[in-house]
């Protein structure tokens, strides 16, 4: 399955099935990728969160039931997942401005967030710079932390953890300890505990297996076909807006999809905070044409 057509299918998949309790699991099998990498994706593509959009939708919805029928307003906020009218009045009143008795008045105004949907737009051409490279497997020393699949919990936690990182003498203690140090990494797994927590470490390589300093643990990187792509700007903002542009620009249209494993980000040394500081973003990748 294509990129586009496996996240439009997850969307009409949404839609066809927005008053019904959405499985997330179910979701991202639509789209053919884990429910941990469909959160991302759709998180970095859309700007909010999947459980934000269903949310939005179904009060859109609801909003616009309140105005053309007759139902009571405890009906309807059952039908779009509310466990109580409080709840589903709260929840409208913050949406939309208005509670649901005055939606049902005529010339009320309500709010609409209407349905996402998959195009390739054009806009001004943008140059990635980007190659593809078999590498074979190779070592890291990395330390670990849980962070939460729903992107709106996470938007700052992983920026936190560099910080701390820095601080802690994380870093300082990779860089002494590396075979090469090119780069640090902060590597992103696909392994969600329980759907709700995934893997992200800071790491560098490292071939020593008998020294493993406390806090810390060695994990081996899998032989792979890797998208390499580069960028230039300062930190954080910068390897953000390449993950958009990996996502919205280069799988939409390439040659190749991601395997959905691990994604790394390849921090060189130097001002992170310096517009001309230099990362790279590292995907797993198989060719699809």
């Amino acid at each position: 399955m294509d990129w586009i057509s496996g996240i439009q299918k997850s969307l009409d998949y949404i839609e066809n099935h927005i008053t019904e309790e959405l499985n997330y699991e179910a979701i991202a099998k639509e789209a053919a990728c884990s429910n941990f990498y469909f959160q991302r994706i759709f998180s970095i593509l859309c700007g909010i969160s999947i459980g934000e959009y269903i949310r939005c939708r179904r009060l859109t919805l609801a909003g616009n039931e309140l105005c053309k029928t007759n139902k009571k307003v405890i009906d309807i906020a059952f039908e779009y997942g509310y466990e109580s009218p409080e709840s589903f009045s709260r929840a409208f009143l913050k949406f939309h401005g208005v509670t649901p008795s005055e939606a049902k008045k005529d010339g009320s105004k309500l709010k609409s967030f209407s349905p996402l949907s998959v195009q390739i737009i054009l806009r001004g051409g943008s140059i990635m710079d980007y190659k593809i490279v078999d590498k074979p497997a190779f070592t890291v020393l990395e330390k670990v932390e849980h962070h939460s699949v729903d992107d709106s919990q996470n938007k700052n936690s992983i920026p936190d953890f560099w910080t701390r990182s820095h601080k802690d003498g994380t870093v300082k203690t990779l860089l002494e300890l590396a075979d090469d140090k090119t780069y640090i990494f902060g590597i992103c797994y696909n392994t969600p505990k329980d759907n709700k927590y995934f893997e992200y470490s800071i790491a560098a390589v490292y071939t020593n297996r008998k020294i493993i300093p406390k806090g810390f643990r060695i994990n081996e990187i899998p032989a792979r076909t890797w998208a390499v792509f580069e960028t230039t700007g300062a930190m954080p903002n910068a390897i953000q807006d390449l993950f958009h542009k990996i996502l919205s620009e280069f799988f939409p249209t390439s040659a190749y999809q991601p395997t959905y494993e691990m994604d790394i980000e390849a921090y060189t040394a130097g001002n992170m905070s310096s517009p001309c500081y230099k990362s790279e973003i590292w995907i797993p990748v198989i060719k699809t044409k």
